[in-house]
C-alpha cells in the first residue's frame, strides 16, 4: 500500500543563520536520500498549510496570532529565544509544517496511504502550548493528534517519540487528556531538562525513559523493546504518529548517545510492526531532530524504508 511523503519548498526558507544546526540542509539530505529508485513509489505531496483552526487546537488563539504575526523583512530576523529565530520565510515554513503534519493524518484515515512521512521543518515538539522554544515554533505532532480527534473521531492516539531530546512541549499540550499517549526516549541530563520518570501525566498516559549520556544501541533498543512498545501495546491506540528525531545518532553534535542507524532500522520496523499489529498499520511519523547530514541521510532512508514495508 501506498507511503506518503509530505514536504514543501517553503520548508527550505525558514532562515535559522550561519552556524545554526536546524538548517535547510537537513531537508535537502533527506531530499537526496529518498530520490533513490527504491523510493520511487512514494506519493509525494505538497504539505498545505495548516489552518488557524487546527492550530488553535493544541495552541490559545493569542499565541498562533502572536506567531502568525512576526513577519521580519527579507534579510532580517527575529530571535524568540536563544536558538530559536524567526525569519522571512518562517511564518510560511511553520504553516506547511504543521500542515504536512494535518495532510499525514488525514492520508492514512483516507485509507490511500498506509503509512506518511513528513520531511518538514521547522520541527515542533519543544514549542508549549503558548512558547516557542528549542527551535520549535507549533508542535506539530499534538496538533496532528487533535486533528485525528477533530475530524476523524480517533478515540486514542499515541505520539512515540524517539528524539534525543525530550518533547516537552508534545508532552505539556497531551497528558492532561487520557485519551492521548505519550512515549520519550531521550538523553538525561540534557535540554530541556523535562522527562522524569515520575512525569506519568492524569492517567498514567506519560511514559518517559531517560537514558544515560554515552548510552548505546543495546539500552536504547531495551527502552522501546522492554518498556515503551509493551506499554503502547497495553494502551491499544487507534492511530501512532512519530516524533522522529534523529539526533540521538553517535554522530550528532547535540548530545552524547552512542545510537546507530542500524538500531533506527529495528526501532522503525519494530514501530511499523506494532502499527499493523495495533491500529491496522496506521503511521505517522513526523520530522524532529538530526544535525549531522550524514546520519540524517541513512537515518532517514532506513526509516522510510521501513514505513514502505520493504
Amino acid at each position: 500500500m501506498t507511503v506518503a511523503l509530505f514536504t514543501h519548498p517553503a520548508c527550505l526558507d525558514h532562515d535559522t543563520g550561519p552556524g545554526h544546526p536546524e538548517r535547510p540542509d537537513r531537508i535537502r539530505a533527506i531530499e537526496r536520500a529518498l530520490e533513490a529508485e527504491e523510493f520511487a513509489t512514494l506519493a509525494r505531496e505538497q504539505a498545505p498549510r495548516a489552518t488557524v483552526e487546527q492550530l488553535t487546537r493544541a495552541h490559545p488563539q493569542r499565541y498562533v496570532e502572536g506567531i502568525l504575526s512576526i513577519a521580519p523583512p527579507i534579510g532580517e530576523s527575529v530571535m524568540l529565544d536563544g536558538d530559536t529565530v524567526m525569519s522571512a520565510g518562517s511564518r510560511e515554513a511553520a504553516l506547511r509544517s504543521a500542515g504536512a503534519a494535518v495532510a499525514a493524518v488525514d492520508a492514512v484515515m483516507e485509507g490511500w496511504a498506509r503509512a506518511a512521512f513528513c520531511a518538514t521543518r521547522p520541527p515542533g515538539h519543544h514549542a508549549e502550548a503558548a512558547r516557542p522554544m528549542g527551535f520549535c515554533l507549533f508542535c506539530n505532532a499534538a496538533i496532528a493528534a487533535h486533528h485525528a480527534r477533530a475530524r476523524w473521531g480517533v478515540e486514542r492516539v499515541a505520539v512515540l517519540d524517539f528524539d534525543v531530546h525530550h518533547g516537552n512541549g508534545t508532552q505539556a499540550i497531551l497528558e492532561d487528556d487520557g485519551n492521548f499517549f505519550y512515549a520519550s526516549s531521550h538523553e538525561m541530563p540534557l535540554f530541556p531538562g523535562t522527562g522524569h520518570p515520575h512525569e506519568r501525566g492524569v492517567a498514567d498516559n506519560v511514559l518517559n525513559v531517560p537514558l544515560a549520556p554515552l548510552t548505546g544501541g543495546p539500552e536504547f533498543r531495551a527502552a522501546w523493546g522492554d518498556a515503551i512498545i509493551p506499554a503502547v501495546r497495553a494502551w491499544r491506540p487507534d492511530l501512532i504518529i512519530l516524533s522522529a528525531g534523529f539526533d540521538a545518532h553517535e554522530r550528532d553534535p547535540l548530545a552524547t548517545l552512542q545510537v546507530r542507524t542500524a538500531d533506527f532500522s529495528w526501532l522503525s520496523r519494530a514501530l511499523v510492526e506494532l502499527a499493523d499489529e495495533l491500529c491496522g498499520g496506521r503511521i505517522v511519523s513526523i520530522l524532529e531532530g538530526g544535525y549531522d547530514l550524514v546520519a540524517l541521510r541513512e537515518c532517514a532512508t532506513v526509516h522510510v524504508r521501513a514505513l514502505m514495508r520493504s
